[in-house]
């Protein structure tokens, strides 16, 4: 496929501050498009999908200050068209591809028309494998995979503290690939949303205590992945998981309070109320092999996307706004250029 001529500009979602929380500071401008170094690609980003990280780093006032040069473009997640590719590269001028955009998540780039991506967060497009069903990948996709795939074998009994969110989905459906029985917690209306992505087990937190489900069952569970942040729940786990279990936490969100509750969790010996498992917190890497599987495992049928809502491109700050409300089914995804899917 012929590339087409790249502009010297392109639109950008860009902020200088983020006093007052990111949405109001959000403005759509017209920048320079970027430049990269020899062993990057440039990529015309077509879909982006929104992550927590786009934002809750972003707000913390001295993180933002010290660790995001400004003016900053958030988005991590993206599926795009190769225009340049990264010498020495496999991918070609034109071809579709997907992953994670820029070389820092605290603002990656992806929702602007065209952004730089490296070589370990670039992967091809399976052919006939949607590209918007792609971009949903990046963040949760890795994350699913790498706090579930490298602690599990068939067998196993997994717990997913929030099967709901753009981030359990994969999750439940990952360990469903790895063989695993799946047990996992949401709310009321979206007890069948986790069911039909394979869990074996939902326990409704609106109708009964995840704690007290979970520890009718006894010491069943092999490994729990919290992507909700339950501090509370962890130092109770021993309750319900056996005694080499593992517990990674992936979903607390960035605050003093996080800081005294991992104190407590490192510090605090368990006789005195401190953890009777194994915390471990996480943080995704971008592999390009893990990006292929996942992407392999939704072509096959075993992983699909789950997709809340799809806004335009000049409907980030509301996209945002549906994000932070924490009610999101599955990913929200920006159409920054419309393209229809699959490989032509």
């Amino acid at each position: 496929m012929a590339t087409a001529k790249v502009p010297s500009t392109m639109r950008a979602w860009q902020y200088t501050t983020t006093k007052g929380g990111l949405v109001p500071n959000l403005k759509l401008n017209d920048v320079a498009v970027p430049h990269p170094k020899p062993e990057q690609h440039l990529v015309q980003i077509l879909t982006s999908a929104l992550n927590p990280v786009d934002y809750k780093p972003a707000e913390i006032a001295l993180f933002s200050y010290f660790a995001i040069p400004k003016p900053a473009t958030p988005g991590v997640d993206f599926a795009g068209r190769i225009v340049t590719p990264a010498a020495g590269s496999s991918l070609k001028a034109g071809q579709l591809v997907f992953g994670v955009a820029g070389i820092t998540p605290w603002a990656a780039g992806a929702l602007r028309e065209y952004s730089v991506t490296e070589l370990n967060g670039t992967a091809a497009l399976p052919e006939g494998l949607d590209q918007k069903d792609a971009a949903t990948i990046g963040v949760a996709g890795l994350t699913a995979y790498q706090s579930i795939i490298p602690h599990v074998k068939p067998g196993d009994h997994v717990f997913i503290n929030g099967g709901s969110g753009g981030t359990g989905v994969f999750a439940i459906q990952i360990a469903k690939a790895a063989g695993c029985h799946v047990t996992t917690s949401c709310s009321t209306p979206n007890v069948e949303l986790c069911k039909s992505l394979g869990a074996d087990e939902v326990v409704d937190y609106k109708k009964q205590t995840v704690l007290d489900a979970l520890r009718a069952k006894g010491q069943t569970i092999d490994h729990v992945v919290d992507n909700v942040g339950s501090f509370d729940l962890y130092f109770q786990c021993h309750k319900f998981t056996k005694p080499n279990a593992q517990w990674i936490g992936v979903g607390a969100s960035p605050s003093l309070s996080i800081v005294w509750q991992m104190a407590k969790v490192n510090l605090l010996p368990g006789f005195l109320g401190g953890g009777k498992r194994k915390y471990a917190g996480f943080f995704a890497e971008s592999r390009t092999d893990h990006l292929a599987q996942v992407a392999a495992w939704m072509k096959e049928g075993k992983v699909k996307a789950v997709v809340d809502q799809q806004f335009e491109f000049e409907a980030v700050p509301q996209a945002f706004e549906k994000l932070k409300t924490h009610r999101a089914r599955g990913k929200i995804v920006i159409d920054v250029a419309s393209e229809k899917g699959g490989n032509a």
